[in-house]
C-alpha cells in the first residue's frame, strides 16, 4: 500500500505529498548551496546566539521563534535546538539566564554580543534570508496546489488499496508522473 509518495530533487531534498490528513511538504528546505538544508554549517548557531541576545529565551520559545521567523515553513528539531545551545554555552557565548522558571532559558553573555556585532552583517543577511523564505514557498503553496496533489495522492492511494498495481502499472504511472514533471517544467 502507498502511504505516501516521495520523490527527491537533483539535491536530494523530500517533495512529500498526499491526501486528507497527509503531509505537504514541498522541496527543499534551504537552498543549492546548503544542499537541500536549512542552515548551513555555523549559521543556527549564529541564529540562536543573535535570538537570545534579543531577549532571554528557552529552547521552545526558539523553536517557535524560528518557525515564526519563517513564515511556518521551517520548525527545527528539539534535538537540532538543544545541542547548538549546549554548544554555545560551552563556547560562553550564552549563559543561563537569571530566574526561577522551570525551563532552562538563555540569555547571551557580552562575549556572545561581541560576537554578534563583529559579524552584525552576516547576521543580517542570514534573517534576511530566512526571513524571505516563507515568501518563496507562499509562490506555490497555494491551496489550489495542495488541492491537486491531494487528488493525486488520492488516485496512487486508491490504486494501490485495490491490489491492481503490479509492477508494470507501478512503471506506467511512474513514466506518467515524469512526464508531468517534463510538462510542468517547461511551462
Amino acid at each position: 500500500m502507498i502511504a505516501e509518495a516521495d520523490c527527491r530533487d537533483e539535491l536530494g531534498a523530500s517533495a512529500k505529498f498526499g491526501g486528507p490528513n497527509w503531509s505537504f511538504d514541498f522541496g527543499p528546505r534551504g537552498g543549492g548551496s546548503r544542499r537541500g538544508r536549512m542552515f548551513g554549517p555555523g549559521e543556527l548557531r549564529l541564529v540562536l546566539l543573535k535570538l537570545v541576545a534579543d531577549e532571554p529565551r528557552h529552547g521552545y520559545e526558539l523553536i517557535k521563534a524560528i518557525e515564526e521567523l519563517t513564515e511556518g515553513s521551517y520548525s527545527p528539531s528539539p534535538g537540532t535546538i538543544y545541542p547548538t545551545l549546549s554548544l554555545l554555552e560551552d563556547e560562553g557565548a550564552i549563559a543561563q539566564a537569571a530566574g526561577d522558571e522551570t525551563r532552562k532559558a538563555y540569555e547571551a553573555t557580552d562575549a556572545g554580543r561581541s560576537e554578534l556585532d563583529d559579524r552584525a552583517e552576516e547576521v543580517e543577511a542570514l534573517f534576511e534570508r530566512l526571513s524571505g523564505h516563507g515568501e518563496h514557498r507562499r509562490a506555490y503553496a497555494t491551496p489550489e496546489m495542495f488541492r491537486a496533489l491531494g487528488n493525486l495522492a488520492g488516485v496512487l492511494k486508491n490504486r494501490a488499496r485495490s491490489g491492481k498495481l503490479d509492477k508494470q502499472t507501478v512503471q506506467d504511472i511512474v513514466d506518467l508522473v515524469d512526464e508531468l514533471a517534463k510538462k510542468i517544467e517547461r511551462l
